[in-house]
């Protein structure tokens, strides 16, 4: 939506009117709303529901859709389109995605990955009055200890005690828990070449996650109203969230306070932070382009322009314009992509995550029947908890029971342990 559409929209048009001019291919875009809409679009055209459209030549898909269609019998096989010559020159893990059992069924256009988005104009102030640096915000660690900091800081601004404020939260809660547990080296749902999956949702690790998200959201540290951290930034409930690097060109120029009064801000684009000691892993992210099966002729025109958006001038173009990154490995070059930076306002962002993808391993969990609704899952089991509790904790302060002592009714093992069994049966329960 919004600057990708239009970007997308303009290179469809640049292809009409040159390449698929000359070759007699003409692509028509159209726009169904989110990705999770056009799912439901395309699911309405195989069950031919009255007024669905036809089913589309390609369509965008995230890897649990794609599988869904695949599994229904009407996703186009690419390897005999794509040699492998021409397969090696896409980042391996961006291909890797889109294989089931040895077929290319999903073809990547524009991938992204998390980054840390900054309000730099009121970091700075806090900056200055604590001596700290955003190099600690590279681990998680170092994020919580900075938030508290901050939280102290902003309390100490007022006579009023337990009112500091949010350094941080994040989107895509589903993400933390995917790479977190990757980071430790373990796949939280391993898929085997015959498509069946085992949870590995390994305790000591994800009370480490716990530890580092629950007790400080509970503490006041992290927190999320909006429904996108972005709104957060917007109203200064946040200096900072975790969120697509894709999603960056909707970082607000303005905080609106809650007295009314704003002021402009600028930011600062930051890698996503990896737990102290462990792999560079980074998420990654977006959907892939799905071709449905055809004659022979159709399929090779959405080859052709496949290979044309995907070519560097195109690619990086889109690129710098959206904040998705480039899906080759040659357009992954930073000096390449500093080329495009100067005219584009995602080019701070793309360089960020275009030094992501070379210094990390690429990571996102194998499709399979029920991926979305675990996901799902994992997505809003923690975060739900953390919101409702950090509620409770609000609620017994203004009752006048002691800080320390409403902490430790929330921060314990057994209420570690009760939401920890609860979400691993939920998930166990999908992965059967």
């Amino acid at each position: 939506m919004g600057a990708q559409l239009d970007s997308f929209n303009h290179l469809v048009d640049k292809f009409n009117n040159t390449v698929g001019k000359e070759k007699g291919v003409v692509v028509e875009a159209s726009s169904q709303g989110t990705v999770n809409d056009l799912e439901n679009h395309i699911l309405d055209s195989i069950h031919g529901k009255v007024g669905a459209e036809k089913m589309p030549n390609i369509f965008a898909a995230y890897a649990d859709t794609a599988y869904k269609v695949d599994q229904m019998g009407y996703v186009q096989n690419l390897n005999a389109y794509f040699t492998k010559e021409e397969r090696k020159q896409y980042i391996d893990s961006y291909i890797d995605e889109g294989v089931f059992k040895g077929q290319l069924k999903i073809f990547p256009v524009a991938k992204s990955t998390e980054v840390i988005m900054l309000n730099k104009t009121d970091w700075d102030k806090f900056s200055q009055a604590c001596h700290v640096s955003t190099s600690t915000l590279s681990t998680y660690e170092g994020l919580v200890k900075i938030a508290k900091q901050y939280y102290d800081w902003t309390d100490s601004l007022t006579p009023e005690a337990n009112d500091g404020k949010a350094l941080f939260d994040r989107d895509a809660m589903a993400n933390y828990f995917i790479v977190g547990l990757k980071q430790h080296g373990i796949d939280v749902f391993s898929v085997d070449k015959k498509g069946k999956v085992k949870l590995n949702f390994d305790k000591k690790v994800v009370r480490k996650l716990w530890d580092n998200y629950y007790v400080p959201y509970i503490k006041g540290y992290f927190t999320s109203s909006g429904r996108f951290r972005s709104d957060d930034i917007k109203t200064g409930n946040v200096l900072c969230y975790i969120g697509s690097s894709s999603s960056a060109t909707y970082f607000p120029k303005t905080v609106y306070d809650d007295n009314e009064s704003s002021h402009d801000i600028t930011s600062t684009v930051l890698p996503a932070p990896t737990f102290k000691g462990q792999k560079k892993v980074a998420v990654q992210q977006g959907a892939g382009m799905v071709v449905t099966k055809a004659k022979k002729k159709k399929i090779e025109a959405c080859k052709e322009f496949l290979k044309w958006f995907t070519q560097d001038k195109q690619n990086i173009d889109f690129s710098i314009s959206s904040g998705y990154l480039p899906v080759t490995k040659s357009g992954n070059k930073i000096k390449k992509v500093r080329k495009y930076t100067s005219k584009k306002n995602a080019g701070d962002v793309v360089e960020v995550a275009v030094k992501t993808v070379n210094t990390s391993k690429m990571y996102t969990s194998k499709a399979f029947k029920n991926g979305t609704s675990a996901r799902k899952v994992l997505e809003y089991s923690l975060q739900d908890k953390a919101s409702a509790d950090c509620q409770n904790v609000v609620k017994y302060l203004d009752e006048g029971i002691d800080y320390q002592t409403v902490i430790d009714m929330f921060d314990n093992d057994e209420n570690f342990n009760d939401w920890y069994n609860e979400t691993y049966q939920k998930l166990q329960s999908l992965v059967k």
